[in-house]
């Protein structure tokens, strides 16, 4: 058995990576995901910042998408590969508290933000005329402003409660980051009120915020259907399909593990679903919206050309 030097304050995330060659594979695997990740966000920053043609509502949130990303993987991964390097899966109590914090504040916002840009492109389809006026920049502001804010209050509600609970002598969490309800199996008193508490969050969360984007593609795909021009369906389409793959890739895993009774989870399926929310959703976001998306690729071009006739 490996000896972790545990304290007792400290907890240990049995990770997922196995000491094997598969294991192995799979750290280099996630690792590479992890890079791609990285550069794929912050070009889409960098991109979007540099491109005038870029600085519209739709593109400023797309910013704000890749921003969380980048930040949500960062809070995850590094402690992964800290961990199997060092061979020491050991957490501290408030390092524990701090990641879990981070990760509900991020997976919120990004929640919410895939919301806001679901009623961005409903404006901008269904009322193009009202588009500047209900989508400005001022708009724009107070959106991110308040998502940032209403999941940050909650972050914080549910973290202090959930590390003031008591847990037992064995502080092993069988996860690869510190997840509060697989936390709740170590508690040494019934936890079921707060994971009522739980539930009720992620319904807020996920059930709500998904049921808008719904309401809002499903008024949209309607109005694109009425439409008479072919290339303005086509782009429409083009558009939607984009973002309902980036809501299905997000939603269907985490709705799938946390709105289950814990009698119906497994430690091995949640951690496989946990990768594609926190590991493969924020690389695969850049990718999806930057290979699928004409003035995207438009504005790499132009950005590319102007670094090359500065160095001429």
């Amino acid at each position: 058995m490996e000896n972790y030097n545990q304290t007792l304050t400290d907890f240990i995330l049995l990770g997922l990576f196995p000491p094997t060659k598969f294991g192995l594979f799979l750290f280099i695997l996630i690792v590479l995901i992890f890079l791609m990740a990285l550069i794929g966000n912050l070009s889409m920053i960098l991109l979007i910042f540099l491109d005038t043609h870029l600085h519209t509502p739709m593109y400023f949130l797309l910013s704000q998408l890749s921003l969380i990303d980048l930040n949500y993987i960062s809070t995850i991964v590094p402690k992964m590969a800290s961990d199997f390097l060092r061979r020491n899966k050991t957490i501290s109590f408030i390092g524990c508290g701090t990641q879990s914090f981070f990760f509900m504040t991020f997976a919120g916002a990004e929640a919410l933000l895939l919301t806001s840009m679901a009623y961005d492109r409903y404006v901008a389809i269904c009322f193009p005329l009202h588009y500047p006026i209900r989508m400005s920049k001022r708009m724009c502001v107070l959106m991110i402003t308040g998502s940032w804010m209403i999941v940050s209050v909650n972050s914080c509600a549910h973290t202090v409660y959930a590390f003031r609970i008591p847990y037992c002598k064995s502080r092993a969490i069988n996860h690869f980051f510190c997840d509060v309800p697989t936390m709740l199996t170590l508690a040494c008193t019934d936890t079921w009120v707060y994971e009522y508490t739980v539930f009720l969050s992620s319904t807020i969360f996920l059930v709500f915020p998904f049921t808008g984007i719904a309401c809002s593609y499903g008024r949209v795909l309607l109005a694109v259907y009425r439409m008479h021009s072919a290339e303005g369906r086509k782009k429409a389409y083009s558009t939607c399909s984009t973002h309902l793959t980036v809501v299905t890739f997000y939603y269907a895993p985490f709705a799938y593990t946390y709105l289950r009774p814990r009698s119906l989870r497994s430690p091995t399926e949640d951690k496989v679903l946990a990768v594609f929310y926190t590991i493969l959703t924020p690389m695969l976001n850049p990718i999806i919206y930057s290979l699928r998306n004409k003035e995207v690729m438009g504005a790499l071009t132009r950005v590319i050309q102007k670094i090359f006739s500065v160095k001429m």
